[in-house]
């Protein structure tokens, strides 16, 4: 695929939509963008996708010089739909991202195609349902989030170990510190080591 065809691809939808090199600048953005952010195609590309949208997750800040959507186009993993709070014209919104992988005939990094549609009414529900589940249970939020969220966030593409997996299947089955020490034969300091590199 040619860059003149990812701009197309990206020109050929009525969502949000704009491209990001392998070094994470913008090399192609829609009308549809230029409407949600308040900034034209010459305003935006050249720029690093970070510095335009300024995503926060659940657990804050995830555009940086290395996101996590950036690491798994680099490796060629595919990326599932995430939501993401990002700076639009008129404010701070969630949106949902789907990425697209292209590759371009000139280059070994591949290109990411970002699709992007408003659900801020959506996921700010989607939040109180999980502060009203988290006050009337005293679960914690990340495991409320995690029975309730309906898509996933940047944040929750990080790698596992075996061991943090198996905690976290154990926490989502509300299982308390204790006991999941108790199942893995592991002490409770242990499994809030696990816990915090989960997080």
């Amino acid at each position: 695929m040619r860059l003149r065809e990812i701009k197309e691809l990206v020109e050929s939808t009525s969502d949000t939509s704009f491209a990001v090199d392998g070094s994470g600048y913008i090399v192609a953005w829609n009308k549809a963008a230029e409407t949600m952010f308040g900034i034209t195609a010459v305003e935006a590309i050249g720029r690093t996708c970070g510095e335009i949208v300024r995503g926060m997750d659940e657990c804050g800040p995830v555009c940086s010089a290395d996101c996590t959507v950036k690491q798994a186009v680099r490796k060629h993993h595919p990326v599932g739909n995430f939501d993401i709070q990002i700076e639009t014209a008129q404010g701070r919104q969630w949106c949902n991202v789907s990425v697209l992988i292209a590759h371009e005939t000139n280059s070994t990094v591949p290109y990411s195609i970002h699709i992007v549609r408003a659900v801020d009414v959506r996921k700010r529900l989607e939040l109180l349902v999980r502060d009203f589940v988290v006050a009337g249970t005293g679960m914690p939020p990340d495991q409320a989030t995690a029975l309730i969220s309906s898509a996933r966030a940047p944040s929750q593409d990080t790698e596992l170990s075996d061991r943090e997996l198996d905690v976290l299947k154990l926490l989502a089955k509300g299982a308390k510190t204790a006991a999941v020490a108790q199942q893995l034969h592991i002490s409770r300091a242990t499994v809030n080591n696990h816990i915090q590199h989960i997080l």
